[in-house]
């Protein structure tokens, strides 16, 4: 009878202080990571919000409500931003995609020499996007850079001019220098992954008669579409708020040709003050966003639903 009374009484608040202890625990580790993430993100975030509804002047806002999102219907040059930011963004992730695919497919073989290729092929996710920018913005002026003349003696060009100066063209310029910048994020992830498939399943698919091309459709890929799945959304998130390059190598221009979601927010709020108007865009980006990672999230849980 003395033990059940220590056992209910004395020493059930001990126990009852410890499992307390140990439910509050682990959020006391997590809450510098957490103060810190409300601090730089979700602050900053609730700010911008707020700052969509007002309209800034030089030394004064006042409220509009809804306004800067009205203005943005009737905004030519945001329209123009909007398709400038998805020829942009699905144009560099498709070329970066199955570029990076290649590269780690080959990287996953043994070779001699294959680590300097390593080396090499990751080297451009090392270098920062300004100086990036700025390399591309060299190689492709005819005057110090050798790229146009290239382009000029195998025939793809009429003759050496700059193609960030053509509003036809200028776009492409970006582009190639994003590709070049984005590579070997798609090599590392997807090379990672090609490394945790098991060597059994190519083997026994060989040894059944299965060709190369039928083992990497039945055997690789399902491996790897879980990660295609994340890396493809991640870059995609990071190429439509990625402003560096364009702003770095065209600033926009010529002609709005080069001009970006991001970059249109950018001259929004630092070049015309206009940072409520800039704020209302920024969340039209940011409502595009989560739609885009919504639907993707959704059809690859479909997909997992209809192949377990």
């Amino acid at each position: 009878m003395t033990y059940a009374v220590s056992e209910t009484g004395s020493a059930g608040r001990p126990r009852r202080g410890r499992f307390a202890f140990a439910a509050v625990e682990p959020w006391l580790y997590l809450s510098p990571a957490i103060v810190l993430l409300i601090a730089v993100l979700l602050v900053p975030l609730v700010i911008g919000i707020g700052y969509s509804f007002r309209k800034f002047s030089a030394f004064k806002s006042e409220y509009v409500g809804l306004g800067q999102y009205e203005a943005m219907l009737s905004d030519p040059l945001l329209g123009q931003a909007l398709f400038n930011t998805l020829w942009w963004t699905v144009a560099s992730l498709f070329f970066q995609f199955f570029l990076g695919l290649g590269l780690a497919l080959l990287l996953d073989k043994p070779f001699t020499g294959r680590r300097v290729v390593q080396a090499v092929v990751f080297l451009p996710w090392a270098v920062p996007s300004f100086l990036s920018g700025l390399t591309w913005a060299w190689l492709f002026n005819p005057i110090v850079g050798p790229l146009p003349h290239w382009l000029y003696a195998l025939g793809l060009m009429s003759a050496p001019n700059n193609i960030l100066s053509d509003p036809g063209t200028a776009m492409w310029g970006p582009i190639i220098a994003n590709v070049w910048f984005g590579i070997p994020f798609f090599a590392i992830t997807l090379l990672a992954a090609l490394k945790s498939i098991p060597g059994e399943l190519h083997e026994a698919a060989a040894i059944d008669g299965a060709t190369p091309w039928q083992r990497f459709t039945k055997v690789t890929l399902p491996f790897l579409a879980p990660t295609i799945a994340i890396t493809v959304m991640l870059r995609t998130i990071w190429i439509a708020t990625f402003a560096d390059l364009i702003f770095v190598m065209t600033a926009g221009g010529p002609a709005g040709s080069t001009n970006t979601v991001p970059v249109y927010i950018y001259v929004s709020a630092f070049k015309s003050l206009d940072k409520g108007y800039a704020s209302a865009v920024a969340v039209l980006l940011l409502v595009l966003l989560i739609l885009y990672a919504a639907v993707l999230i959704g059809i690859r849980r479909t997909l997992t639903r209809h192949t377990s």
